[in-house]
């Protein structure tokens, strides 16, 4: 009969944390006007819920839910399920393919790298960070970062150094050309 009891309890609780759970998705909208930059007021009203997010924005996972709504689908991307164009992050991938990867968010648009050190310069590494800021294939669509550390000359730690700036670019150039080659390649 305990265990009976047990149970019992199990789903009282599991119950009472289910309804705080739906009580708090709910209620207390508020209207506000926003004034614009001028200090005239704008006519678009916008609904705040709880916690100041605007329910303009839709709902936790975005204005298309966690899978998105059918009318929003977009097919500049190539058709990948990924969140950010498809194309500048399989070129993405493909450019800095040589340097192992720490992680990479496709929904972000996010792809680090680990530290590599190329056999020319035992000396130096250099670790890369690519953004991909859009949906579509734009040339400021994709924004790369890299960060360099050569070894110090007394103890042999790791110190950061500088990068060349065109380093930056000539990776983001390349990511861009290798995006259209892909788009060409698919037939878009």
């Amino acid at each position: 009969m305990s265990g009976s009891l047990l149970s019992l309890r199990v789903l009282v609780v599991l119950a009472g944390v289910l309804s705080l759970g739906l009580a708090s998705c709910g209620g207390n909208d508020v209207s506000e006007t926003r004034t614009g930059q001028s200090g005239d007021r704008s006519s678009r009203d916008v609904r705040q819920g709880v916690g100041g997010r605007n329910q303009d924005q839709g709902t936790l996972f975005g204005p298309g839910g966690l899978f998105g709504s059918k009318a929003e689908k977009n097919d500049s991307g190539g058709g990948t399920g990924v969140a950010v164009n498809a194309y500048l992050w399989r070129a993405s991938l493909d450019t800095i393919n040589f340097i192992p990867l720490v992680s990479a968010d496709p929904f972000g648009g996010v792809i680090i790298t680990d530290w590599y050190t190329p056999a020319e310069t035992p000396n130096e590494r250099m670790k890369v960070q690519v953004t991909i800021l859009d949906r579509e294939l734009r040339a400021d669509g994709v924004r790369v970062s890299v960060f360099k550390q050569q070894t110090a000359p007394k103890g042999g730690a790791w110190v950061d150094a500088q990068v060349d700036p065109r380093t930056q670019i000539d990776i983001e150039n390349a990511i861009l050309t290798r995006a259209r080659q892909l788009r060409i390649a698919g037939g878009s």
